[in-house]
This record gives C-alpha cells, sequence and structure tokens, in this order.
C-alpha cells in the first residue's frame, strides 16, 4: 500500500520554500519553549521552586536569565514570528490535502496558533529589551475582571469556561486519534522514527489536555463566584495539579507530557507536508 508514493498538488503556500524553511525552524523553536516549561513544572513537583512561573512567559524569563541566554532568547524570538507567519499562510490557503470542513477546522486552529505564537514572540522581544512581561496568570485575572464587569459577565466568563474545555477535550481526542499524523509526510520519516513522533504526539496532546481542562475549570469557578482572582493560567494550572493528593505524581506526567509535546515539535517541524 506504501510502495507507491501519491503528492497531492501544493498551493502558493507550500510553494514558498522559504516560508516553509522558517516556519520549520519556529516550530522547532516553540518546541524549545515547551521542553522549557516541562522543566519548570518538574521544579515545582519537586520542591525545587522557581522565579519564573511555569508558564511560556517564564520559559522565556528563564532562558533570558543570563548573557548567553539573551542572545538564545533572540533566536526564538525570531524563530517564533517566522512559526506565527507560517501559521498565518497555512490558515490562509494551507491544508490542502483535506477539504471541506476539516480544511477550514485545520485553518482556523492554524489562525488560532498564529495568534498565540506572535503574542510569545512579542513577549520574548520584550524580555529580551528588558521591558519584562505580564505573568500568564495576572493576564488571565486582569482578562477576567473585564469580562466580569460586563452585564451577565458571570455567564459570559463560565461561557469562555466551556469554550476552553471544549479547547482540552479536542486536544485530547487528537492525542488519542493520533490525527495529527494527517498533517505530516510519513515517507520524510524512517518507520521507528514515525512511531516515536506519533508517541511523543501522543503523549505531548494529552498533556496540554489536561492543562487546558484544570484551566477550564478554573475559569468556570471564577465566573461561578465573580472572583477575578480564581481564574488562571498555565502556570495555575501546573501549581493546582501539584496541590492536589499525589500531586508530585500527577504534575510530573503532565511535565514529562509537555516535554514530549516539545520533542514532538522538533519531528514535526521536519516531516510537515509541503
Amino acid at each position: 500500500m506504501n510502495a507507491v508514493r501519491t503528492r497531492i498538488p501544493i498551493g502558493n503556500t507550500r510553494r514558498s520554500t522559504t516560508a516553509q524553511a522558517l516556519g520549520r525552524a519556529g516550530m522547532a523553536c516553540y518546541g524549545v519553549v515547551h521542553l522549557i516549561v516541562a522543566y519548570l513544572a518538574l521544579r515545582i513537583a519537586f520542591g525545587g521552586g522557581s522565579d519564573a512561573p511555569a508558564d511560556q512567559n517564564g520559559a522565556l524569563q528563564e532562558i533570558g536569565s543570563n548573557s548567553f541566554g539573551l542572545v538564545v532568547l533572540w533566536v526564538l524570538a525570531i524563530g517564533l514570528l517566522a512559526f506565527g507567519l507560517w501559521q498565518v499562510l497555512m490558515a490562509a490557503t494551507g491544508y490542502e490535502w483535506v477539504s471541506g470542513g476539516e480544511r477550514v477546522r485545520k485553518r482556523l486552529g492554524a489562525a488560532g496558533r498564529a495568534i498565540v505564537v506572535f503574542a510569545l514572540g512579542y513577549s520574548a522581544i520584550r524580555i529580551a529589551v528588558g521591558a519584562g512581561s505580564a505573568a500568564g496568570n495576572q493576564r488571565q485575572q486582569e482578562a477576567t475582571a473585564k469580562l466580569l464587569s460586563l452585564p451577565a459577565g458571570p455567564a459570559i466568563v463560565v461561557v469562555a469556561a466551556c469554550c476552553v474545555a471544549a479547547v482540552a477535550v479536542a486536544a485530547g481526542v487528537k492525542g488519542v486519534r493520533r490525527s495529527f499524523m494527517e498533517d505530516l509526510d510519513t515517507f520524510e520519516l524512517p518507520r521507528a522514527t514515525r512511531r516515536w513522533v506519533a508517541r511523543l504526539g501522543t503523549g505531548g496532546y494529552l498533556a496540554k489536555g489536561v492543562v487546558f481542562a484544570v484551566i477550564a475549570v478554573l475559569l468556570g469557578y471564577a465566573g461561578l463566584r465573580s472572583d477575578a482572582r480564581a481564574a488562571g493560567g498555565l502556570d495555575a494550572a501546573l501549581r493546582t495539579l501539584a496541590g492536589q493528593p499525589f500531586g508530585t505524581v500527577l504534575l510530573t506526567i503532565v511535565a514529562l507530557g509537555l516535554a514530549a509535546f516539545g520533542a514532538y515539535c522538533f519531528g514535526a517541524s521536519w516531516a510537515h507536508r509541503r
């Protein structure tokens, strides 16, 4: 069945080798950020603590904590912005190997990733130039407070929590079904490597699903209590897991999953369909 390699006609996004090269390098940078977040989560799990929050901004702060790290931080910032640009191009004209609603869904997902990655790249630049960057928990609480101040604000926050919960379920389903492999050109990978990429992706997406689920619970609780301080981002979600019975075990598993996602990004950047 795999003896014949079929190529689907490609569009403008996929013909741009420069965009592909920059985007793939940026995806690897995105993987580095997840590896650092996993490291920070493990420090929380085993009581090591950290001045940096265990989220993407905390990872960037950890990287930029010394002179050599600032150089790395600038490289990551450029890579993340390149990854964001690639996602914009994919949202506009990509995913030609699927059609109909599936293509629309994937393009919307790419647009969402572009927003997240552009924000992360912007934060990296601010940290690199010494301007600092607000922690994810603080931004989450400020945004929640603004929503709560609106008419029917608590209901809006609860609806937002349901949307985050839907993202959590989608990430979990994607991990279980390994549908992320549909976007990879598996012919580019040896069979053993392909298996490892699939396993890493599964663990990574399941871990992200758990984190999004906890964030959804925190956000929903904030809406029900009309208390923005109860909301939180990735750092709050990981610390909430650490505070549960068997929290060290739970957080360690999630941290390893986030590390797996970071490693998956390296494989996916190499094998993403052109």
